[in-house]
């Protein structure tokens, strides 16, 4: 085994050429790297940016206006976490990325709302009255008539006969069905249905069938939040097939993308997904506990904690009559415990009023703390404002008014996590996928280990780099230089020192 401190400093050099001569006389030869050789340059040059890095948008505005900044100003991408919040947060959101950015590139969330078609189409016109040129498109199951709306809008054919489109989409999915749906033209019945309100041209409406719904999708492994709990070395693979399918199939004139989410938290994990095709990788839950994020410290100090088997999947609020689940934290938390509960009364009874004495009686005592009369009050006065049809059905469906109580109490509880409620702490619902414990072990008694010292631009950086590192090293051991412990090589480092290892290698 090699210990040879030199030959670890020539390989943290990742710009540089090394070379050195095999026992047996055979050339032996590391080539230098730039953070920007990983993934498909394309990305990059699409959306303007240095580095084939994103971090995906958390709901709630946990990814804040100042994480989405904070990555943007270095040449790397971020998507702001607009699910959940009122449209009148997210236009102000959208306006100040625009003022703090300027010309750079920022995403915006828009995440599939099935039971609420109405405010999906509210997103999708705010979005475009906003000129919102990228979105990040999640939890999709099928394609909706306000996405393709947001895509369809503003296609114009220059000079040259290309077509030209003014919306983006990045789709985040972890089934093969839904990504054959965004590599394709968008439905001609949702298209026709566009045209026939006027919300579309005919020009748009026949520029459409020439485009696909998007270039870039992310495949979604194992992760926290919206999840089918995946790997990523069996999806990718079969990704990365359905795209020379489509790009056959349809003729593109564009090569099509594909970026890896889910479990994106080492160097290790980043070498991987760049190794099997990814054009570029997406993080997650370890952006959610970087001082920039929208949560609150303490739930910032629950994720720094978490460990393996600290995780557990729950029902999720916005597909909560589905039996649509998503991961988050157990440890510190009866969320996922109690969330399940409701799942099951929701299943078991047509309406409130057959809920059990006893069952009621836990539910106003330990969930809502306060009657189900004046819990349902406050959800009415929420859906008038947000959705009044949910309201309109929920008077003839005792089932449905039943749903949206409890669903009342799943989305409070993410509220209550990102706010910091004490008094709420055994309710916070956090999203938290395996990426976190995997990623608290890598930066256990390095710079990063600590809460307070976890910049999302920092955390960046060093999984960027130290993935290049580590493919140099692995590079070595495949022409017979092994090393007798990698730790040294692959511990994080503060900003100062990474930028001047850095030097050159951007």
């Amino acid at each position: 085994m090699d210990t040879d401190q030199s030959f670890r400093n020539q390989l943290r050099h990742i710009e540089s050429d090394l070379a050195w001569t095999r026992p047996d006389g055979r050339k032996a030869f590391v080539p230098g790297l730039k953070l920007s050789d990983f993934g498909d340059p394309g990305f990059c040059l699409e959306h303007k940016l240095r580095l084939p890095y994103m971090a995906g948008a958390m709901a709630h505005g946990i990814a804040s206006v100042d994480l989405v900044v904070a990555l943007a100003e270095q040449g790397m991408l971020g998507a702001y976490g607009a699910a959940g919040l009122p449209l009148e947060r997210v236009a102000a959101a959208i306006d100040e990325l625009k003022e703090r950015l300027g010309s750079q590139t920022f995403a915006v969330n828009f995440i599939h709302s099935p039971q609420e078609p109405v405010l999906e189409q509210k997103l999708a016109q705010l979005l475009i009255d906003k000129d919102v040129r990228l979105v990040e498109a999640s939890a999709f199951m099928r394609l909706s008539k306000a996405l393709v709306y947001y895509r369809v809008k503003g296609l114009r054919q220059n000079e040259a006969g290309a077509i030209e489109a003014r919306h983006h989409i990045i789709a985040k999915v972890s089934r093969v069905e839904v990504a054959r749906q965004f590599w394709a033209p968008p439905p001609p019945t949702l298209l026709d249905q566009l045209l026939k309100e006027g919300l579309i041209t005919s020009e748009e409406r026949q520029l459409a069938s020439q485009l696909p719904m998007a270039v870039d999708l992310t495949v979604e492994a194992d992760s926290g939040g919206h999840t089918d709990n995946r790997p990523l070395v069996t999806l990718m693979p079969q990704m990365l097939a359905l795209k020379e399918q489509m790009e056959t199939a349809h003729a593109w004139p564009m090569r099509l993308r594909v970026g890896a989410a889910g479990g994106i938290a080492t160097p290790h994990a980043v070498l991987a997904a760049f190794a099997m095709g990814a054009a570029y990788v997406v993080t997650g839950t370890i952006n959610q506990a970087c001082v920039e994020s929208g949560t609150s410290a303490v739930v910032r100090e629950m994720l720094a904690e978490t460990q393996q088997g600290d995780i557990m999947m729950a029902p999720a609020a916005d597909m909560f009559e589905m039996g649509v689940k998503v991961q988050v934290l157990k440890r510190g938390t009866m969320f996922a415990m109690r969330a399940q509960r409701l799942y099951e009364i929701y299943r078991q009874y047509a309406g409130l009023d057959q809920i059990p004495d006893k069952d009621r009686q836990v539910l106003e005592d330990s969930f809502f703390r306060q009657s189900l009369e004046s819990a349902w009050e406050s959800t009415e006065a929420y859906f008038q404002t947000r959705d009044p049809h949910q309201i309109a059905r929920a008077a003839r469906d005792p089932k449905h008014k039943m749903s949206l109580l409890f669903r009342s109490y799943l989305g409070q509880a993410s509220h209550w996590a990102t706010q910091g409620h004490a008094e709420r702490r055994i309710d916070y619902q956090i999203w938290c996928g395996p990426a976190m414990p995997a990623f608290n072990d890598w930066v256990r008694g390095s710079c990063l280990q600590a809460p307070t010292e976890r910049r999302a631009v920092s955390v960046a950086w060093n999984l960027l780099y130290h993935a290049a590192v580590l493919q140099r090293v692995q590079f070595a051991a495949l022409q017979g230089r092994f090393l007798s412990t990698q730790d040294d090589l692959l511990r994080p480092v503060p900003d100062a020192e990474l930028q001047q290892r850095l030097q050159g290698a951007i």
